[in-house]
C-alpha cells in the first residue's frame, strides 16, 4: 500500500531549536519556515515559529526530538498541497 506524498506550498515547516536548558541543549522545537531556516543559520536572523516563538536558529532537531505541542497542533491544521 502506497502512501501519497503531500508539500506545502507556502507554509512548509521543520522544526528548529529554541528553548534551552542549563546546558544549552534545546528543550522542544518549533516549527518555522524552510526558506527562513538556512538564512536565519548563516545570518543570524529572526525567525517566527508558528506558535508566534521568535529566536534564531541555532540547533537541526534530531529523530525523536521534542515538538512544541502548539506549533505541532497548528502545522496539522495547515491545508496540505497536492501530491508530488
Amino acid at each position: 500500500m502506497s502512501t501519497p506524498t503531500q508539500t506545502l506550498p507556502d507554509v512548509d515547516t521543520r522544526p528548529e531549536g529554541t528553548d534551552t536548558t542549563g546546558n544549552d541543549t534545546p528543550k522542544m522545537f518549533h516549527y518555522v519556515r524552510k526558506d527562513k531556516i538556512a538564512e536565519s543559520a548563516v545570518m543570524g536572523s529572526q525567525v517566527v515559529a508558528l506558535c508566534g516563538e521568535v529566536f534564531p536558529v541555532t540547533r537541526a532537531p534530531k529523530p525523536g526530538s521534542p515538538v512544541c505541542p502548539e506549533c505541532k497542533e497548528i502545522y496539522e491544521l495547515l491545508p496540505r498541497g497536492g501530491n508530488a
